[in-house]
């Protein structure tokens, strides 16, 4: 094989590469080093992949996670690509047989964690071997810039002056121009190639609501999901176990993950979510880096998110099969004020402490937003569209009206009180309610007491957390979050600015859209390909759990659907199915044959 594309055909099983991935593949076929910013699901492992195949040398890839290096190591095998994992979770027979197998010089791609790379160990081990080059999975971990730097990947800015021939191939999904500069010097010392493909994930539907009901909310949400597989983040251990059991006790299979569960217990829980089919991972931010199940069908955050960049990786983790794909962020004032004390915690650094708030700002800033909302995401990562058609706010319009008159009753009993009290007190004050904290602090006799008696709790509780979010007001988590006018509020106050706002409904609807209109994975199948690609998904379930694989391993959701539409019979006629290659034919070829015949053998009957 002497090309990208055949080893892509050949190898691989897929006739053609993705947008971007040539290019990159060519510039590292040069021998030019490359920092490659890709939306989740565009196909970044076959960007290195590929080259590590055709150089017949070794590529070292650092990965975070021991499940994400047993996911790839088993998928390249499955496509007979020698590959091997070295980590902690390994008998030591089995690290020492790996080891002999890079030695050898048979190993083709090599999989470590930072910590283990960057041992004198094993750096001295790698400095006898004729490396190819060092790939850096989750390159945004080793900026400072950024919002996931971890302190074990800054050790990889060592290897270009250690290795100084040796390419270097970084990925990552999030990064905007600051941090991309500081990967790019950390790890070439900006001597190679910054390509940005771009952040926009079109097939993945954008919904935020604020939060009334969560438990309403989210049914509402998953009312015709339940045959998909999703994830729902949590922003506490104990609220993931709650979600957790009211969704069991809902019908649904879901299963919690967070740090404080046993290692085992996580381990299990994700090989289910992996391999099965219908299953609801309820979990905090623990859960998700390197995750590579393509099927993921919605993620819903019912809790708000520490910034843009992490809601964007996190919603990043469904749809990475490029099929249709829905979201829902609830989010309420609770949330921004738990946000504002994380940040305010985290240690003494007070410039990386204003760049979290003004993070956080900007997701603020999105929630509320009434235009579209992937403009308002792909804005903040430097990038323009059009308007998407494909978010709850180009699907259904929100009503921008003038609140000046409501803003400024509100601001003026946030001034009466002192500018020392949160939402609840100033709702109540607004409302003219009559209980022990008000009579304690005499706020029954201010000018501003009732003002706002004919809107309901829930109206000025929305209304508020606009107001935060539009930078009116703020939450000084430091005076156990009491409300403050910003500069922004000031100009309402005095006439220079309007105060615009989203028409709050008396009863508000948390469904992006009706059902009806909702785009199915499966599209425009007849009842038997329906249920031939049913077949097909049970037959790869029961081959994964013999084997101990994640189900993709064996085919993705795209190649079983590819094989109910040619519906081959013979071996030939397999390897057309995109996704087939020759390993796979070997291993599982025949399966899928014998179930496709039966199949339509049972279809029509002679």
């Amino acid at each position: 094989m002497t090309s990208p594309k055949q080893v892509l055909q050949n190898t691989f099983g897929f006739n053609d590469f993705r947008p971007g991935q040539q290019e990159i593949i060519d510039f590292l076929l040069a021998g030019e080093s490359v920092l490659a910013v890709m939306p989740t699901g565009a196909g970044k492992s076959m960007c290195y992949q590929v080259p590590a195949v055709l150089s017949g040398r070794l590529a070292i890839v650092v990965s975070p996670l021991v499940a994400l290096m047993d996911d790839q190591v088993a998928g390249l095998r499955a496509n007979g690509v020698n590959a091997v994992g070295i980590h902690s979770g390994m008998s030591r027979e089995d690290q020492v047989a790996a080891w002999m197998t890079v030695k050898s010089g048979e190993c083709r791609l090599l999989y470590l964690s930072p910590e283990r790379l960057m041992s004198e160990r094993m750096l001295t081990a790698i400095a006898k071997l004729d490396v190819f080059m060092f790939v850096i999975d989750e390159a945004h971990c080793i900026s400072k810039w950024g919002v996931s730097f971890r302190p074990e990947y800054d050790q990889l800015s060592r290897l270009v002056d250690l290795f100084p021939s040796v390419l270097t191939a970084a990925f990552t999904a999030t990064a905007d121009k600051a941090t991309r500069d500081d990967i790019a010097d950390k790890l070439f010392r900006k001597q190679g190639r910054i390509i940005v493909h771009g952040f926009d994930r079109p097939n993945l539907r954008l919904g935020v609501a604020a939060k009334t009901d969560w438990k309403k909310q989210l049914l509402a949400f998953l009312d015709d999901k339940g045959e998909q597989s999703g994830i729902v983040y949590c922003l506490s251990r104990k609220f993931t176990e709650e979600v957790t059991s009211f969704l069991c006790g809902k019908g649904f299979t879901a299963l919690p993950y967070h740090a404080g569960l046993d290692a085992g217990v996580r381990k299990i829980n994700q090989n289910r979510f992996m391999s099965e089919d219908a299953v609801i991972m309820v979990a905090t931010i623990a859960f998700g880096m390197g995750i590579d199940k393509p099927d993921i069908r919605y993620v819903a955050h019912l809790n708000l998110p520490g910034s843009m960049e992490a809601y964007y990786q996190e919603i990043g983790r469904a749809g990475r099969d490029g099929a249709p794909a829905e979201t829902l962020m609830l989010f309420g004032l609770d949330d921004i004020r738990m946000r504002r004390q994380f940040i305010v915690q985290d240690g003494e650094d007070g410039v990386h402490k204003l760049r979290e708030h003004k993070r956080l700002d900007a997701l603020m800033a999105y929630c509320e937003a009434t235009q579209c909302r992937r403009s308002a995401l792909l804005a903040y990562f430097d990038e323009k569209i059009a308007a998407c058609e494909n978010c709850d706010n180009c699907l259904h319009p929100p009503t921008v009206i003038d609140g000046t008159a409501q803003a400024r009753l509100m601001m003026a009993a946030i001034i009466q009180t002192g500018e020392f009290f949160g939402a609840n007190h100033i709702n109540d004050v607004l409302r003219g309610a009559d209980n022990q904290k008000i009579r304690d602090k005499g706020h029954q006799n201010l000018s501003s007491y009732g003002t706002g008696k004919d809107a309901s709790r829930d109206y000025w509780q929305a209304f508020m957390r606009q107001a935060v979010a539009g930078g009116y007001l703020a939450i000084n988590v430091q005076k156990y979050g009491c409300l403050e006018i910003t500069s922004q509020g000031q100009d309402v106050l005095s006439g220079d600015a309007p105060f615009l706002f989203r028409e709050i409904s008396v009863v508000s609807s948390t469904r992006s859209r009706s059902a009806s209109s909702r785009k199915k994975v499966v599209q425009d199948l007849s009842d038997v390909d329906a249920g031939s690609f049913t077949q097909l998904k049970a037959l790869r379930l029961k081959l994964a759990l013999e084997r101990d694989v994640p189900a993709f391993v064996v085919f993705s959701d795209a190649t079983l659907l590819d094989m109910v539409t040619k519906r081959p019979v013979t071996r030939e006629q397999m390897l057309e199915v995109n996704g087939v290659g020759p390993s796979k034919l070997e291993k599982y070829g025949d399966f899928f044959l014998d179930a496709i015949i039966s199949g339509q053998g049972a279809n029509n009957p002679t």
